[in-house]
Parts: C-alpha cells; sequence; structure tokens
C-alpha cells in the first residue's frame, strides 16, 4: 500500500542540541522502550535497518535511540540543510511502516540500559553505599538533562573518589560536553556526595 496518504498524519519534529554537530529528531512516538542504543559506525549499524538506513547517506557519523527521539551527527563538513530532509524522509518512511527498529524483530533485547555498558574499573562492595547515591543522582538529575539535549550517560564505575561516565549521543562530540562533565556533573556529585572528588570522561 503506498505510503503517501499516510505521511501527512505524523510530524517529524526537529531540536537543536548543544552539539552543533548534532540534531534530535522527534518522531512523536516511543522509539526505544527502555534503555538507549549508540550507533558510531556503519557496521555497528547493521543491527538496526533504520540507523543503516540513516548511515548509508554517506555524511552521519553517529545515530542514537531515545526513549522518544532519535539523534543523528554529522560528519564533518556535512551540510545540515541537505541531510536533516534525507533524515526526516528515512524516519516517516520507517516509523509510517511501522518497520521493526532492530534486525530480528523487538528491540526488547537490543535495549542497552546506560548502566548495563562495561566498567572501566570494577566497583567494590565497600562503596556500595556511595555508589547507590551516585547511581540516584545520575538517574534523577543527571539523564533526563542530557536526554533533553539529545544524549544519555553511562556509569563506568568508582574508584579512589573517581566516577567514570561516558557521554553519548549529541554530547559525546559535543564541544561543551566536557564543561558539562566537569562543572555540571562534577559539582552536582561532589555536592551530595563528599566522598566524590572527580569525574572523568571514559
Amino acid at each position: 500500500m503506498p505510503l503517501a496518504p499516510y505521511l501527512s498524519r505524523m510530524f517529524i519534529e526537529t531540536e537543536t542540541t548543544p552539539n552543533p554537530s548534532s540534531l534530535k529528531f522527534l518522531p512523536g512516538r516511543a522509539v526505544m522502550p527502555s534503555g538507549t542504543r549508540e550507533f558510531s559506525s556503519p557496521e555497528a549499524a547493521e543491527a538496526s535497518p533504520l540507523a543503516e538506513a540513516i548511515f548509508d547517506t554517506g555524511e552521519v557519523v553517529n545515530v542514537f535511540y531515545g526513549s522518544d527521539f532519535v539523534t543523528v551527527t554529522a560528519a564533518p563538513g556535512a551540510n545540515w540543510g541537505a541531510l536533516k530532509s534525507q533524515v526526516v524522509t528515512i524516519l516517516l518512511d520507517h516509523f509510517v511502516s511501522e518497520a521493526p527498529l532492530f534486525v530480528g524483530g523487538s528491540a526488547d533485547g537490543f535495549s542497552v540500559p546506560a548502566d548495563d555498558i562495561a566498567p572501566v574499573v570494577e566497583d567494590r562492595e565497600e562503596d556500595a553505599e556511595i555508589i547507590a547515591s551516585i547511581h540516584e543522582l545520575l538517574e534523577t538529575r543527571v539523564r533526563p538533562a542530557v536526554a533533553g539535549d539529545g544524549g544519555d550517560i553511562a556509569y563506568r564505575g568508582f574508584s579512589e573518589g573517581v566516577v567514570y561516565l561516558t557521554l553519548q549521543g549529541a554530547c559525546s562530540g559535543c564541544p561543551s560536553s566536557t564543561a558539562t562533565l566537569k562543572h555540571g556533573i562534577e559539582s552536582l556529585l561532589k555536592h551530595y556526595v563528599p566522598e566524590v572528588e572527580e569525574v572523568r570522561a571514559a
């Protein structure tokens, strides 16, 4: 059945992000049922027909799925004027046809909650209370703000006063990502969790 009659019923909104290379696309419906997923290469994107189609434009270096948005990061020198309409068309085709997000069907088995990403350092049992406080602050105060900018944050470990975090999506290559980590997140964690002395990008 032709999709044209249905395309007008769906509208993809776009939002700028603090990263000038990234745009946040909001299809007005759920994207990931839980967790997030990042694709940082065409090879990684083979797991998702949608991400693969976006990479096939030849001008994309990162695709990130959030709960209700898709963030796309353009390659250096790419023209967002032309690329934006290509991505919107790809997203419309995908969501209107209700195609599966991942190869093999449901996204449930492919969702990767940020806290499940491999740690940089192993947490110690004696730090369990501190780590629980860090997780709570990241979940309630940090992740909603970072999602608003088209990204996510992954906890990668806590050791000797240092919290290791990884920024994802629009936040990963953002010029202000260092400031976000050092002045925003580090200040927040140090204020509420005295045992935190530093936040480092992992």
